[in-house]
């Protein structure tokens, strides 16, 4: 593998783990952004591996995988995934939506985040 696609698959790897422990102690809006940092970085390494430049600066799920071509292959499952990921990494950043998200977050939710977000990632890491 590409040495610039194993920095984003390192770091989507490393985020996911911070997920998991994120849950462990509660701290469920990290777990939600988190998430959607490791669907980022690895539709980042995606990005390096088909277009062979770096990828772009942007935290929006949808255009890099339109922009890669990756996301023809999305299952609905997947098409409904990355749109309830997508949101996550504003509202954990801004008050009016921080607390309209922390209302939502809970153990089993942000359980079922991380393992939506492993198996999207492992897909998305099958096709490198």
């Amino acid at each position: 593998m590409d040495e610039k696609v194993s920095y984003w698959v390192d770091l989507s790897d490393y985020d996911i783990k911070t997920a998991q422990s994120m849950l462990e102690t509660e701290r469920y809006l990290y777990v939600a952004f988190m998430c959607h940092q490791v669907i980022e970085k690895i539709l980042k390494a995606y990005w390096q591996f088909r277009k062979k430049t770096l990828p772009p600066k942007t935290h929006n799920l949808s255009y890099l995988a339109k922009e890669t071509g990756i996301m023809n292959d999305f299952s609905p499952e997947f098409l409904d995934f990355i749109d309830e990921l997508e949101p996550l990494n504003i509202e954990t950043r801004y008050p009016s939506y921080k607390d309209a998200l922390i209302k939502k977050l809970d153990h089993p939710y942000s359980k079922y985040l991380i393992d939506k977000t492993m198996e999207f990632q492992k897909w998305i890491k099958e096709q490198l």
